[in-house]
């Protein structure tokens, strides 16, 4: 059974930092895409970051781009998000996720295509002085 957790959100004054985790189970990091999106009150998800496991790239939406950096550990089976610079508009719930037996993911156009099908619970993040 797939299963996601993410830990690691907090409350951050704009310009701060916060690693996320993302620890997986029930399928091998490394086999498949991967990635976060995040929502914030009434608005719709926001893919912004996957890693593509075919040639491992990874690929940002513009919205965070430079500050924001995702990687895993195979050996932990965990996905890593390091946010740097953080802003108030980044202010969301953070979710990572998987889409079984799709190994890539790309950007087009400043934006991150990644069809996920698989989504852990979240975790909360807030940017505010």
């Amino acid at each position: 059974q797939v299963e996601l957790v993410e830990s690691g959100g907090g409350s951050v004054q704009p310009g701060g930092s916060l690693r996320l985790s993302c620890a997986a189970s029930g399928f091998t990091l490394d086999d498949h895409a991967i990635g976060w999106f995040r929502q914030a009150p009434g608005k719709e998800r926001d893919v912004f970051s996957c890693l593509s496991t075919y040639d491992g790239s990874t690929h940002y939406a513009d919205s965070v781009k430079g500050r924001f950096t995702i990687s895993r550990d195979n050996a932990k089976n965990t996905l890593y998000l390091q946010m740097n610079n953080l802003k108030p508009e980044d202010t969301a719930v953070y979710y990572c996720a998987t889409r079984v037996l799709l190994s890539t993911c790309t950007e087009v156009a400043g934006k991150v295509v990644f069809p996920y099908d698989y989504w852990g619970q979240g975790t909360q993040v807030t940017v505010s002085s």
